[in-house]
């Protein structure tokens, strides 16, 4: 069946020509060169894109490679600071323990001198107080035990322990008992002995004194100007004859002539007499000292010159020796002792 409406529409539409195709054939060449310049173009354009694109990729890959080779470096420097560090902390480390190692040691070292600074302390004052009664026994030296008694009074005094109490009331009596005794110069007579014996060597024998000399004026026989020659020479001649003999008066009669070995035991007797009245000074024997130097004395005016100074002050220095006092009673520290002992014995039993 035919549509009447189509086969209308076909009867009334103009016929195609040649010309009309040849239109529709260059406007679609026209178009299909715009297409293609358009095409070119954008691929014109898409190019310069990518090598920028390239470009700014080649840049940033060339940055990630200096920053990736400034890491490596940096790294390698983080790593050496890192080992030298460790190295570093490890010392470190090990002088920390040895410091805690020492620490420990001093903390055990001081808690052990606490523990025994009292007793150290107490052994010093007990030796001190030894010491200063050997000095009242044996030497007589009522100073220097005053001083070893004041030294410990103070010491024990700086301590303050309640269980020394006891032991202070006896230093402090025996100090005023010390104060209270008689003064003898032991060290000062000592001295004068030492004196003594250091001269004995030099002091002349009465059997070695010799005439003074005569003076100038009796020197020679005054020779006379107008006499002769031979009475000038037989007076000169009498004059050296004079000088070689010479008459002394003598004031004693039995002066002693000593040999030479004789001499040399005379001078070591009368040194050892006086080392024997030294002992006997420290040791306070009154009859010794005196019967040892009253010895020396009469040797020194039987066997030497009188009249020289030398001796003459010999024998005025072992007079006054011989006069002085030796026999003194010292007053001992037997109290301080005793308290001593009981505080040492007390120390024992609370160990």
């Amino acid at each position: 069946m035919i549509d009447p409406a189509a086969s209308a529409a076909s009867k009334t539409a103009p016929p195609v020509t040649a010309r009309t195709l040849a239109g529709y054939f260059g406007l679609a060449l026209l178009l299909a060169l715009i297409a293609l310049g358009l095409a070119l173009w954008q691929m014109h354009s898409t190019r310069q894109e990518l090598d920028a694109v390239r470009q700014d990729v080649a840049r940033r890959l060339a940055d990630v490679d200096a920053q990736n080779k400034a890491g490596r470096i940096a790294s390698d420097q983080l790593r050496e600071a890192t080992r030298e560090a460790s190295v570093k902390i490890g010392v470190l480390e090990a002088k920390l323990a040895e410091s805690q190692s020492q620490q420990i040691a001093l903390e055990a070292l001081y808690q052990d001198l606490s523990r025994n600074r009292d007793e150290w302390a107490f052994a010093e004052i007990e030796q001190t107080l030894l010491i200063a009664s050997q000095q009242l026994q044996l030497a007589g030296n009522v100073k220097a035990a005053l001083i070893a008694l004041q030294a410990t009074d103070a010491r024990l005094q700086a301590m303050n322990r309640p269980q020394f109490t006891a032991l202070r009331t006896a230093i402090g009596r025996d100090i005023a008992r010390l104060k209270a005794a008689p003064a003898m110069d032991a060290v000062g007579l000592s001295a004068r002995i030492d004196a003594l014996l250091a001269g004995v060597d030099k002091l002349p024998l009465a059997a070695e004194t010799r005439p003074a000399a005569e003076g100038a004026s009796g020197s020679a026989v005054p020779v006379d100007a107008n006499a002769g020659a031979a009475t000038r020479f037989w007076r000169e001649v009498w004059g050296d004859l004079k000088q070689v003999v010479r008459v002394q008066r003598m004031d004693r009669a039995d002066v002693p002539l000593l040999s030479p070995a004789q001499t040399f035991f005379l001078r070591e007797n009368l040194k050892l007499r006086l080392l024997t009245a030294r002992m006997a000074l420290l040791t306070r024997d009154q009859t010794v000292f005196r019967n040892d130097l009253k010895a020396a004395r009469e040797w020194l005016a039987r066997y030497f010159d009188a009249r020289d100074k030398a001796v003459g002050s010999a024998v005025s220095s072992l007079n006054s020796l011989q006069s002085a006092d030796i026999q003194i009673e010292l007053p001992d520290i037997a109290a301080t002792l005793e308290a001593l002992r009981a505080v040492s014995q007390m120390r024992a039993r609370t160990k």
